[in-house]
């Protein structure tokens, strides 16, 4: 079994998945190239958890579901202001599944999120409206886990907030930029980097690094 030098810090892969891959609906620049760092990353801890976006095909977060409305324009929604997407991650889609070239069979859990309609779920802890857990809290504290590394896509959305919500659980958090990438729009990602920063979050370039 692989093990990282902390078997009390657990490694989560965020939302690796054929739409957020070049060629997919929601394609996040160069996010395949992620995909080797992550499978070596893994192979350095004992508890690895996986996300997967898990849409509904009418889920309120996609643009088609607002009239007149086009991708990447931003609603207010009862939970605050959402980001209107192109349709992605449709459950049980191809476009859903995880990206074929990953391999970390280890993995002890995939935590899947944004399964309401009406409500859109970026952490893998906390769902949008900031108030309905997921769960993933519990099942690694429960594992004796205190620490977290992630890694995935997209850096300024689903990394960050995953990232925040475990500090907001008492997790010390560290994001690992060399296998993660970004969306960056309306500089996303230079305020999800102060906001992890603000919050405790480690940023470590390379995976060398930890």
């Amino acid at each position: 079994m692989p093990a990282d030098p902390d078997p009390a810090t657990a490694l989560i892969v965020v939302d690796v998945q054929n739409d957020f891959c070049p060629g997919g609906a929601l394609a996040v620049p160069e996010g395949d190239a992620v995909v080797p760092v992550i499978n070596a990353l893994a192979r350095r801890f004992a508890t690895v958890v996986l996300t997967q976006d898990w849409h509904p095909a009418d889920h309120l977060s996609f643009a088609s579901q607002h009239p007149g409305r086009a991708p990447f324009e931003t609603v207010e929604m009862p939970y605050g202001p959402q980001v209107l997407w192109p349709d992605h991650c449709v459950r049980g889609t191809p476009g859903a599944a995880l990206h074929p070239g990953l391999d970390i069979p280890h993995a002890a859990m995939i935590q899947r999120k944004g399964l309401r309609r009406e409500v859109d779920s970026y952490s893998a802890f906390l769902e949008a409206d900031r108030a309905t857990r997921t769960g993933l809290d519990g099942w690694l504290a429960a594992r004796g886990i205190r620490a977290v590394v992630v890694c995935g896509l997209a850096t300024d959305f689903c990394v960050a907030w995953t990232a925040l919500d475990a500090r907001r659980f008492g997790f010390a958090a560290g994001v690992v930029e060399e296998a993660c990438r970004a969306i960056d729009t309306g500089g996303s990602l230079a305020r999800a980097w102060a906001d992890m920063a603000a919050a405790g979050v480690r940023r470590i370039a390379r995976a060398a690094e930890l």
